[in-house]
């Protein structure tokens, strides 16, 4: 199959909607486009030309992502196309089976403009590097067989260690200024993670107060009929009211069940107050975490920003199947507050519980309840904090990299290897605090993280 290849990117989807999105966003980044309504008609097309790009769909009629994806991978011709999936958010199986297919990457659902060119940039200047150095190593090849001298064949190959070198510097810039970009994305990235599960959270306390408000509504009508039946009594009676007119309005208050209103009334308003406040502690704690406080310091109390986080994690607390509830034990000391940047701390905070998290679910369960134990402290200078999870450890070779930029553990599509970096350096470097991890293997981790008072 000889086919010409140009600069183009294919976009694969069967919603129009999608596909107009996309193809204004790339183009608006200065790239050519090219789209596809079905796996059939992908195919066709890269028969004809080969893009330097595909972003696929997952879910479309007939031929699949994934299945067009393997027939893409399957030919030498097509192999080395780079495809990124996009997905609504989904489990890791099905992450790990397009990684598997040799995806390079996936991007979500609602789709974020500066995400999608970062990370269409990222992986188009990677092929194109790669199809670079293919291009001089062959030259090169090629010039060893026409040249049996040594010292031509020595020159030769001197150029080529100089020209490769060039190119893996130039590509470690462009991937250090691609991480930068991905590093501001991180916090994002992980909030949006939690969206779904947070939106589980708020929907209870909504539910809550959506449903009493109709029963609100009744016993107001009904208070309201009682006491315009009293109205109506005195203006026909102003100057004595008899036994037999009061008659009337007990056999009223007997008809709308009065007793049971006066005592359920306030049940309902406190119910709607406490999901009302719930709601009002659910979105500050967003607010918080998501905010890009990089300017000024502000004075904050940490405790409040650990069980702000711990609310925003509440549903992966929850049990699921047979795993019961992680328990979080609390030990706080009055702390004073410190000065500090709380979406940056939170974030922190954020990042070590949802690794704790992971390792519970990922891991053999321990002997007893699962349990996250955090507990605050201060000195004269500074605040103490320390969280241990039960999860069974980590050996010494884990350990000692984990704040490593991407070292991750976790299975491909699940981790980028940046949140302990990240944290690491917010502690460290931003607030001139410290940070350690120790670990015991069959037993649990623990972080300690220290912040200066002043």
């Amino acid at each position: 199959m000889n086919q010409k290849t140009t600069n183009f990117i294919l976009i694969v989807d069967d919603n129009p909607t999608n596909l107009a999105v996309l193809a204004a966003t790339l183009k608006g980044g200065g790239h050519q486009v090219r789209v596809a309504i079905s796996g059939e008609n992908a195919l066709k097309q890269i028969a004809q030309a080969k893009p330097v790009l595909i972003l696929m769909d997952v879910m479309m009629p007939g031929i699949d992502g994934f299945e067009t994806c393997r027939r893409l991978k399957a030919d030498p011709d097509t192999a080395n196309i780079p495809v990124i999936f996009m997905t609504a958010l989904m489990d890791t199986k099905q992450k790990v089976t397009g990684l598997k297919l040799g995806a390079v990457d996936y991007v979500t659902k609602p789709f974020q403009e500066e995400e999608i060119l970062a990370r269409v940039s990222v992986h188009q200047q990677n092929s194109e590097l790669l199809r670079s150095l293919q291009a001089r190593n062959h030259d090169l090849e090629q010039e060893i067989n026409k040249r049996e001298q040594s010292e031509i064949l020595n020159r030769k190959l001197e150029n080529c260690i100089e020209v490769s070198t060039a190119v893996l510097s130039e590509a470690s810039d462009y991937f250090q200024q691609a991480q930068e970009k991905v590093e501001k994305h991180e916090k994002l990235s992980a909030l949006g993670e939690l969206i779904a599960g947070v939106a589980h959270e708020i929907n209870n306390p909504i539910g809550c107060i959506t449903n009493n408000v109709e029963f609100v509504a009744e016993h107001t009508q009904q208070l309201i009929e009682h006491i315009e039946c009293y109205q109506t009594l005195l203006e026909a009676n102003r100057e004595s009211i008899y036994p037999s007119d009061l008659d009337k309005v007990k056999r009223h208050a007997q008809s709308i069940d009065l007793d049971y209103i006066v005592e359920d009334f306030p049940t309902l308003i406190e119910s709607m107050a406490t999901s009302g406040d719930r709601i009002q502690a659910i979105s500050q704690s967003l607010r918080t975490f998501a905010r890009s406080d990089t300017t000024n310091k502000q004075p904050y109390n940490l405790n409040e920003g650990i069980d702000g986080t711990l609310l925003i994690l509440r549903h992966r607390l929850k049990g699921e199947g047979d795993r019961e509830d992680i328990i979080i034990h609390k030990n706080y000391a009055e702390l004073p507050e410190i000065s500090c940047y709380p979406g940056q701390i939170n974030q922190v905070f954020m990042n070590i519980l949802a690794n704790a998290i992971d390792a519970m679910e990922s891991g053999a369960p321990p002997s007893g309840p699962e349990k996250i134990s955090i507990s605050t402290a201060a000195d004269e200078t500074q605040v103490i904090i320390t969280i241990t999870d039960n999860a069974g450890g980590m050996p010494k070779a884990i350990l000692e990299r984990i704040f490593e930029s991407q070292f991750t553990t976790k299975t491909a599509g699940k981790g980028t290897g940046l949140g302990l970096s990240i944290a690491h350096q917010i502690v460290t470097e931003v607030h001139q605090g410290g940070i350690e991890c120790t670990s015991v293997l069959g037993e649990g981790t623990t972080f300690t993280i220290t912040l200066p008072i002043d």
